[in-house]
């Protein structure tokens, strides 16, 4: 891996990335909200943003995200469910990520070896699904997990050797799952970017369209 775009790399997984490619010699591109005024959610701001670097780029990997938006939490019961927190969730989890492959499409070399992946959730997943609750955000992740896998049949046809993934990164010590990691076990962010690297590291254009955890561990759908 030579050259890596990471896009929220303000975040705490994505600083952790950029920094860890760095100091593996990885000329490391970061786009953010808060340094670069990139935002996922307008196509026009995604496409400035992203039409103004020269690749290819060797991994593209969209690190945004959010359990919370305006204050809507995590819905325990349907009694919670609203429009607007769906909607949100629906428009940074699932419309960010899928905005910007459609314009890093261009970035992505035709041939040899790359990586495209979106942090996505074990929660988002149907399959592993037996607790319910946090509606939004599983749907959220959900349609981002189906938007990744469809994506990836049609750029197999023409990036043939394109590993095209979501990947679980685990519960991270940030900002992001603060108040609600409680008993779950946890690590630094530093410790899941290097996690999340080795998986990376690992995979072949045999592994494009597939969803896995932290540990390389293919997780159902």
């Amino acid at each position: 891996m030579t050259k890596a775009l990471i896009i929220g790399s303000s975040g705490g997984i994505g600083t952790a990335l950029s920094k860890t490619l760095t100091a593996r010699g990885v000329a490391v591109t970061g786009l953010s909200r808060s340094h670069d005024g990139l935002d996922g959610t307008d196509e026009a701001s995604v496409q400035s943003a992203l039409g103004s670097l020269e690749g290819p780029f060797d991994l593209v990997l969209v690190a945004t995200g959010a359990l919370e938006i305006d204050g809507a939490e995590p819905e325990k019961t349907l009694r919670h469910v609203s429009a607007k927190a769906m909607v949100d969730q629906f428009t940074l989890n699932a419309v960010g990520p899928s905005l910007v492959l459609k314009h890093a499409v261009r970035l992505l070399p035709r041939q040899g070896r790359a990586v495209f992946a979106a942090l996505s959730a074990r929660v988002g997943s149907i399959g592993d699904n037996r607790l319910g609750g946090w509606y939004s955000y599983r749907t959220s992740k959900a349609a981002l997990n189906q938007m990744i896998h469809s994506s990836a049949i049609e750029l197999a046809r023409t990036h043939k050797d394109l590993a095209c993934v979501v990947l679980h990164p685990g519960t991270v010590e940030t900002p992001f799952t603060e108040k609600y990691v409680g008993t779950h076990p946890s690590v630094p962010a530093s410790e899941a970017a290097e996690n999340l690297l080795k998986v990376i590291d690992g995979l072949t254009p045999a592994d494009t369209g597939k969803f896995f955890d932290w540990q390389g561990k293919e997780v159902p759908w």
